[in-house]
């Protein structure tokens, strides 16, 4: 439901009460947006907090393709005691067709080849507030937030994703007169990095954080594009958006940003060197010597709890195997698996080349004739899922293969599963391994980003070096050695069951650093 309301926590649409309007939806009908009376302001808890404008592509609560979306649910709200943090998010169908209201409290002029479009705002209920971007011609349509059912991207995902920026430049700027103006804007990944880009060409002196989640995902186009996107002439050159003679959103994302994070300390070292820079090695190294470049890890949230979480077939605690035991049946009859006294090894992943997939079709032989089985689960590029439909074939009862996404399959895998396979050629975070642990799932992963930041190699998992058939497998060959001692395999999931992930601890540097950039801004204002 979309309708028009009037100063909602402080803010007010131009709209009056009684008025009403039409948003289309991109498809032949029509949503009628009536005006709805004021809701009483809510008073703040800490009147030092800032008001951070959180700029991301998806949230789990609506919209989900990865860990963005569930580090944009997560980071918002682990940060609410702290400071006032509101996310944007496009409008997808998604987004408007959920059960949640959504009130119109603004409105933006076009720009360039950016359409007009309106703000409207989601009220969560558990206090998230959510601003979404209504532009029907953009969002409103059928398959995932970057692309069409059949895999691949929106050809004017330039313009999708530049509004998007605009967006969130407008609304630090007062211009949508919502009567909440942001301190600081948080963009996350190359869809949101036009965001600190338009805020930098205009002057304004709001500060930027931007956040690399993948830098393998750059939003790279044409230098034609410059005049649909009105981007200035000065920005195409190697200190701004210029990207091997095209334009990339990810490194304007990084250019005009006042700092810089990725989500891990491995991750913010490795990709400054050549092997995982993927071309933009050199301006990050610059970037670090000058101290705007910081590894923050991911957090997960509370839901992931073995004991309580409702999605399990059946709740467990550390020390209860034979409930860990319950949910591996449960897996096995899911996937179509024979019955084995066998480790079960679990793959709950996007199917893309940088999950390392291929490594894993190559041991899997391996694994079916050491006596353990595998369930995937994931969607991604049509060449990968045809690869794991094709595994699935050649080893029935031992593979099993589910094409496609679900939360409740997913959260079931971590807690049957034996092991985690995650032989990624690189991997900012993750978040998988994190999730597999608290559900007593080891991990098998490659000693890379995140996945090192956050496994204990023979402690909570075991790690390896190198991309290959032969450091894959080695690893695997330790997993199945502790598997066969029951008291050491145990003793691993209690530490990994136990250890400490959670947003809370994973929250303090973001918050520390939104205080940092809004002190340093107002600082330079106070000195011009």
């Amino acid at each position: 439901m979309i309708s028009a309301a009037l100063d909602i926590q402080g803010e007010r649409a131009h709209q009056q009460v009684g008025e009403s309007s039409v948003v289309s939806t991109g498809s032949a009908q029509t949503i009628s947006v009536t005006g709805t009376k004021a809701l009483a302001p809510v008073t703040r808890r800490n009147p030092n907090r800032k008001k951070v404008l959180f700029v991301t592509s998806e949230i789990a609560d609506l919209v989900k393709t990865g860990g963005l979306g569930d580090v944009s649910a997560a980071l918002p709200r682990a940060m609410a005691q702290l400071h006032d943090v509101r996310v944007l998010i496009p409008g997808y169908p998604q987004v408007l067709h959920s059960e949640n209201p959504i009130h119109i409290i603004g409105e933006l002029g076009g720009h360039a080849a950016l359409p007009p479009c309106k703000i409207g705002r989601m009220d969560m209920p558990d206090g998230l507030v959510i601003y979404v971007l209504i532009c029907p011609e953009l969002y409103e349509r059928e398959g995932s937030p970057y692309g069409a059912n059949n895999g691949r991207d929106w050809p004017d995902n330039h313009i999708r994703f530049a509004r998007l920026g605009l967006a969130a430049a407008d609304i630090a700027a007062n211009l949508a007169q919502i009567h909440w103006c942001p301190d600081l804007v948080h963009a996350h990944d190359w869809p949101a990095g036009l965001a600190p880009a338009y805020m930098h060409w205009r002057g304004q002196r709001t500060p930027t954080l931007f956040t690399i989640h993948n830098l393998a995902y750059q939003g790279v186009t044409s230098l034609g594009s410059c005049p649909e996107l009105g981007i200035p002439t000065h920005a195409l050159q190697q200190d701004g958006m210029e990207f091997y003679g095209k334009m990339s959103f990810l490194k304007a994302g990084m250019a005009y940003s006042s700092h810089i994070t990725t989500v891990s300390a491995t991750y913010a070292q490795e990709i400054t060197t050549p092997a995982f820079g993927c071309g933009l090695d050199g301006f990050l190294a610059a970037k670090t010597q000058q101290g705007l470049l910081s590894g923050i890890p991911n957090g997960i949230d509370e839901s992931w709890d073995a004991a309580t979480d409702p999605h399990l077939f059946c709740p467990f605690e550390i020390g209860d195997w034979e409930g860990k035991a319950v949910n591996a049946a449960h897996v096995r009859e899911l996937f179509g698996l024979e019955d084995s006294e066998g480790p079960l090894f679990a793959v709950v992943s996007r199917l893309v080349y940088q999950k390392g997939l291929d490594l894993t079709e190559a041991v899997s032989e391996y694994i079916v004739e050491s006596g353990g089985q595998i369930a995937i689960i994931g969607r991604g590029e049509p060449e990968e899922e045809q690869a794991m439909r094709e595994l699935a074939l050649r080893f029935p009862g031992q593979i099993g293969v589910r094409i496609g996404f679900n939360e409740t399959d997913a959260r079931r895998m971590f807690a049957g599963s034996d092991f985690l396979l995650m032989p990624s050629r690189y991997e900012p975070c993750g978040l998988s391994q994190m999730y597999a642990q608290r559900f007593g799932s080891l991990p098998v992963a490659r000693n890379t980003g995140g996945l090192a930041d956050t496994i204990e190699n023979g402690v909570t998992g075991f790690l390896f070096d190198e991309s290959t058939v032969e450091s894959y497998q080695e690893a695997l060959s330790r997993a199945f050695k502790v598997f066969a001692y029951p008291d050491l395999l145990n003793a691993m999931r209690c530490r990994a069951m136990a250890a400490p992930f959670n947003w809370c601890k994973a929250v303090e540097p973001y918050a520390e650093l939104y205080e940092q950039l809004v002190a340093k801004a107002l600082g330079k204002s106070h000195r011009q």
